[in-house]
């Protein structure tokens, strides 16, 4: 579950939010949002197993060219400072929670990983371990991107991560384009 978390979308999000907020709040409200994830993939494993393969690479398709057209066009002036004062007058709390949450929430459905666990469901028939293993993996991501954003932007410009971000998300659709028609 790490290695297929570690390029994607929900966790170039999260090391977005962690470069922004507090790295602990932005932490918690993905793992909260991956635990719900989870637990839907887990429950709808048998489904989505039967789901055809083409409408499968589609959606997936889809939601990673929506992510990049999101990267690449929308231009936030904002940029992010990690100075001492930045980080004490970073928000705190429920609104960096709460963003990431809804961030996560909504770019998770769908998701590569959200439909790998599905999978695993199904083929294992064991949901708890499948669950405990996948909210670990996932939340491993979050808190390396979470943490490591920060770290990140002092030598990375946030405009400089989000256009890189882009274009791997443009090369993850165009991948899932070319598997829904093989």
């Amino acid at each position: 579950m790490i290695l297929a978390e570690l390029p994607d979308k929900t966790m170039i999000a999260t090391l977005l939010l962690g470069s922004k907020y507090r790295p602990v709040d932005v932490w918690l409200g993905a793992t909260a949002a991956f635990i719900i994830h989870v637990a839907l993939a887990v429950a709808v494993g048998q489904a989505i197993h039967l789901l055809p393969h083409r409408w499968v690479e589609a959606i997936t398709a889809l939601l990673f060219a929506g992510g990049a057209i999101y990267l690449l066009v929308v231009d936030e002036d904002e940029e992010v400072e990690v100075g001492e004062e930045e980080v004490a007058e970073a928000p705190r709390g429920l609104r960096p929670f709460a963003t990431t949450f809804v961030v996560i929430f909504v770019g998770e459905f769908g998701d590569l990983t959200q439909l790998l666990t599905a999978n695993l469901a199904a083929k294992y028939h064991d949901p708890w371990a499948v669950f405990v293993g996948a909210v670990a993996g996932l939340t491993t991501v979050a808190a390396l991107a979470a943490f490591g954003g920060r770290f990140l932007v002092r030598y990375l410009p946030l405009k400089v991560i989000r256009k890189v971000s882009g274009v791997l998300l443009g090369a993850f659709a165009l991948v899932s384009i070319y598997q829904a028609f093989l």
